[in-house]
Order: C-alpha cells, then structure tokens, then sequence
C-alpha cells in the first residue's frame, strides 16, 4: 500500500509538468497580452516604457524556453548591488508567481488562497460550495438510485428516472437560472443579490444547482450498477441461504454497486472544489472559477498556469482517494 502510494504521488509530478507545458503554449499563442487588457475599453495604448518595465519584471524579454523553466522549475537571478546570485524557485517550489493584473502586486496565492475570518479567501467559496454540492449529490443520488433499482419498472422507478434525467438534461446553467426565477423573484425566499455575511441563506441555491446534475447522474449510475449486481449468482447465493432481504441489500448488492459510483468521485471532487463557472457567474459567488475565467480575458499567465496546476494536483490527488476507497468499498481489489 505504501509503495502504491508513493509511485502515484511521484507520477504527480510528470502529469504536473505537461499539464504547465501545454497551458504554457496556449497561453502564448493566442493573441494579445496581459497588457493589452483595457486597450478595447479605452482605445490608449500602455506607455511603451511602462510597459518595457513591466516585461523585464516579469522576465518576458527572455527566450520562451527560458520563461517556461523559469515559472515552472526555478532561475537564477544575480543581485545588481552585490553580484549574488540566488536560486528563485517557481511552481515546483510551491510559487506560482506574481499576478500581470496586479502589475505584481500580488501573487496567485494571495489572489487565491489569502483570506480572513470577515473575507474569506476565494478558494473557500469555491471548496465549500463544492462540498455542500457533492454532499447533495451523494445523499440524494445513491439512495434514489438504489430505490429505483429495487423497485424497477414500477411507478417509483420511472418516477426516479425522470427526476434524475430532468436535472441531467437542463444542465446546471438553466437549473440555476429557474432556481433564481422561482425561489428568489416569485417566492421571495431568498435575495437576488446574496449577503455573504448570512453563514447560510445565500449558500441554498448555489448548492443545490450545482449538485443536482450530478446527483441526477450518480442515480442513474447507481441504478445500472444495482441492477447488474442483482443479477450476480453471490446474489442469489444469499437468499437461498435465508439471509434478510436487507442484509443482501445493503452488505452484497449496494456495496458492491458503488464502484462505478466511486469511480466519478475523483473528476467530480476537483470539478466541484475549483469552482464552476456558471453558478459562481449567476449566483455572484467570489470563488476561483469566475477568477480564473477572468484571468483569461486578462491574459494573465500565472494565474491561468497556476490555477491549470492547483486544478490537476486536485484531480490527481481525488483520484489516488477514490483508488484507494477502493479497498474499503470492496476488499477484494488489491493496490499493488
């Protein structure tokens, strides 16, 4: 076990590596630059020296290759004053630089993860509306999903179905939209504009949009996977042995149905944790996604870069939990 999650870990670090180079080589071909922003708005240019300036400290008048090493690995930089020359590290040392829309004011961290106890950080926002949406999806999917099966082509299943299939097909951007129509215009339980200040009320509709469509798709998987486990001769080999109706349920049939339930838990967790961008769009949340969107337009490298990064090193790391909630789920599986 040790061994399996020490290899995994290091493979972090390959999958890491294409991950910053290929975003590295979007980022770079696509027209404009991080000082171009505003130019559309205004019609003025940057001064040219000003923005010499902000190049050489940004380091983007040296070759490309040297900018990539550079931001992901670490460079040398020699003290003017004293002729020292120091080691900087960049994203293998933990520093994703210094944001361009902060003119380097600021870095990816602090844009990111800096906060407080009356201003939480937006990677807060994003983790805990995730989590709040995930453990929707968990507690209302799988037992929708399990009754459904156990009830199949009856009333209750075709109901199930359609509830689960109805979220999966409006998708979480018009889910959201009728969420806002209905709840906060027609019935006035909640506010348009949320308050951020209200430990509760504002965090309702984003939750709820959010995990519905993948609580749609964990019912329907785990109906599939019910269903196919029903038919498995273990099965039948526990009720001939009298065993309780819910015995076999719950310790042979459910059990077992949830590997492929397990299985979406690692692209769902990253998914959830960094944001999504139409519910942050629509329910003015201050998390990642929308930042990261924004970086976009901006054309700000490291943050689009880091937030690659951050988002992968989730993906991966939910990955390695669900391989090995493997073994927890189902002992029979062996992680060598």
């Amino acid at each position: 076990m040790t061994q399996y999650i020490i290899r995994r870990i290091l493979w972090f670090f390959p999958v890491l590596f294409c991950v910053g180079l290929i975003t590295f080589t979007i980022a770079q071909l696509t027209p404009g630059g991080p000082f171009d922003a505003g130019r559309a708005e205004t019609g003025r240019r940057m001064p040219a020296g000003t923005e010499q300036v902000l190049r050489e400290r940004f380091g983007m008048d040296l070759p490309i290759w040297r900018q990539f090493t550079r931001y992901m690995f670490f460079d040398i930089e020699t003290n003017s004053e004293t002729g020292e020359r120091n080691i900087v590290w960049g994203a293998i040392g933990g520093n994703l630089g210094p944001t361009y829309a902060s003119r380097g004011q600021r870095t990816v961290q602090q844009e990111l993860f800096e906060g407080s106890r009356d201003n939480p950080s937006r990677f807060y926002y994003s983790a805990r509306l995730g989590a709040q949406a995930l453990l929707i999806a968990i507690v209302f999917g799988i037992p929708l999903g399990v009754v459904a099966a156990l009830k199949q082509n009856s009333w209750v299943d075709y109901f199930s179905l359609f509830f689960a299939t109805s979220f999966v097909a409006l998708g979480t951007l018009v889910v959201s939209i009728m969420f806002i129509v209905i709840f906060a215009s027609w019935l006035g339980w909640f506010t348009v504009i949320p308050d951020w200040d209200d430990p509760i009320k504002p965090w309702v509709l984003p939750s709820f949009a959010l995990g519905l469509a993948s609580m749609g798709y964990i019912a329907r998987l785990t109906r599939s996977s019910v269903l196919e486990v029903k038919r498995q001769d273990y099965v039948r080999t526990a009720h001939s042995k009298g065993l309780a109706e819910q015995v076999v349920i719950w310790r042979h049939v459910v059990r077992n149905a949830l590997l492929p339930v397990v299985t979406i838990m690692g692209p769902l967790i990253a998914a959830f944790l960094t944001g999504t961008l139409f519910v942050e769009l629509i329910f003015d949340v201050p998390g990642m996604g929308l930042k990261l969107v924004q970086a976009i337009g901006q054309r700000d490298y490291s943050m689009i870069i880091g937030g690659a990064l951050i988002y992968t090193f989730i993906l991966s790391l939910s990955n390695l939990l669900v391989d090995l909630a493997y073994g927890i789920v189902d002992p029979r599986i062996s992680l060598k």
